[in-house]
């Protein structure tokens, strides 16, 4: 190899080049695995990227990393198998193809064919094999291409499934249940990064509800803030912070009664006087001022003006409380479910410091309702249609109606 260069010619890029060219000519990588091939086996498995990206600077943070260890283990004294893998699994390959060939649902699959439709996955899987190449050469990264594996492969896919069916017969795999993205379109739970390749700010629809309070004196009702409505029928909890102080109010005006955080009280609704005064929640639902979560937006309101102060206490103490179900679907759990939980991550800067739970739907909901014995139920098909007829009159516990926007998953 020529001396290298110093001073203001010396130029880094083009010194890399001529180290990898010399490594090419001389083939460094396939004469150290030829040289150590009599050493004890480091066995290296390298977590597959999507077949169907390109690379970015992710995969070359992670290939260097993967480099430095097989590059270790070759200089300690081990043979180092290195076969570069490719994922071939997963929405990402189908979104290709639904795209290409303008398929909407699972049911044009089957219409297609599950033989033809795998086929034309099977095709695109090798499209940016170039690409890669080039990249993982370029930073020096020793691996084999030649002799990739490929998800895809049938040994691939049988040996993971010996492998689980071992970890089944020991007694190592259970059932469970956990909150998951979730694609109506395509029937199936998503991963995070499935999730994130349609992830788009849409405009999402928030509601205040009360929920009455069983055998309150005062005929109050819990006021519960949420932007996913209709998760409402699998409602089964209610959760508070332990740590917060609560209040219970009644609006000068119309008589209503309500139980909301202290600090949270100013984002109840303002409704003007009327003739009588119920005390539990009416059918009118008038819009929030407020546009947006923590926003301010529309005429401040006078919380003194509007509401009278009947009692202060600690979260802590409505834990147990029980309450009216909005709807009686799940009325069978009614022993362990329509109660008062508490968890810290409800918070006094957002909603009004009480979070309705359906543990069919949020991570956090799930969490807590399984630490506090409460059954998940689930209520919607793969379809995401209800399991359960449901009526479509006025709710009349919805006391406020706005919109708010979010960031979801629209596939």
């Amino acid at each position: 190899m020529d001396d290298v260069c110093e001073g203001k010619d010396f130029s880094f890029p083009n010194q890399e080049e001529k180290i990898l060219s010399w490594w090419d000519s001389i083939k460094a990588f396939e004469t150290q695995l030829e040289r150590t091939k009599h050493l004890p086996e480091y066995i290296f498995y390298d977590g597959p990227p999507f077949a169907t990206g390109l690379p970015h600077y992710g995969h070359i943070l992670a290939g260097t990393i993967k480099d430095i260890v097989t590059r270790y283990q070759s200089m300690t004294g081990h043979h180092v198998t290195r076969r570069f893998g490719w994922d071939c699994h997963g929405l990402p390959v189908e979104h290709e193809i639904d795209l290409k060939l303008g398929i909407k649902s699972r049911d044009d699959v089957l219409k297609m064919g599950i033989d033809k439709y795998n086929e034309e996955c099977r095709a695109i899987v090798t499209r940016y094999v170039a690409e890669w190449e080039k990249m993982v050469a370029r930073v020096g990264r020793w691996i084999d291409f030649q002799n990739d594996y490929k998800t895809m492969d049938l040994k691939f896919m049988e040996t993971v499934w010996w492998v689980f069916g071992q970890l089944h017969e020991k007694g190592l795999v259970y059932r469970g249940f956990k909150v998951m993205p979730y694609s109506t379109g395509c029937k199936t739970p998503l991963s995070n990064f499935e999730a994130n390749l349609n992830y788009k700010d849409v405009p999402d629809p928030e509601v205040m509800v009360a929920f009455p309070i069983v055998d309150d004196a005062y005929g109050a009702a819990f006021v519960a803030w949420t932007t996913t409505p209709w998760t409402l029928p699998s409602n089964l909890a209610l959760c508070v912070n332990a740590n917060l102080v609560y209040v219970k109010v009644r609006n000068k005006f119309n008589g209503k009664i309500y139980v909301v955080a202290e600090s949270r009280l100013s984002e109840l609704p303002v409704e003007k006087a009327k003739k009588s005064f119920p005390n539990e929640a009416g059918n009118d639902s008038p819009n929030l001022n407020s546009k947006t979560k923590g926003s301010s937006g529309g005429k401040a309101k006078n919380v003194e003006d509007t509401y009278d102060v009947l009692d202060k206490f600690s979260g802590a103490s409505l834990v147990g409380t029980r309450y009216i179900p909005l709807f009686d679907y799940f009325k069978e759990f009614s022993d362990v479910a329509f109660r008062v939980v508490a968890d810290d991550y409800v918070t006094a800067d957002s909603g009004t410091g009480i979070v309705h739970c359906a543990p069919a739907f949020g991570e956090d909901d799930n969490r807590v309702c399984i630490e506090h014995q409460i059954i998940m139920k689930v209520a919607v098909s793969d379809t995401s249609c209800s399991l359960r007829p449901l009526t479509f009159s006025p709710c009349p516990q919805i006391i406020a109606t706005a919109h708010t926007h979010a960031s979801t998953n629209a596939c």
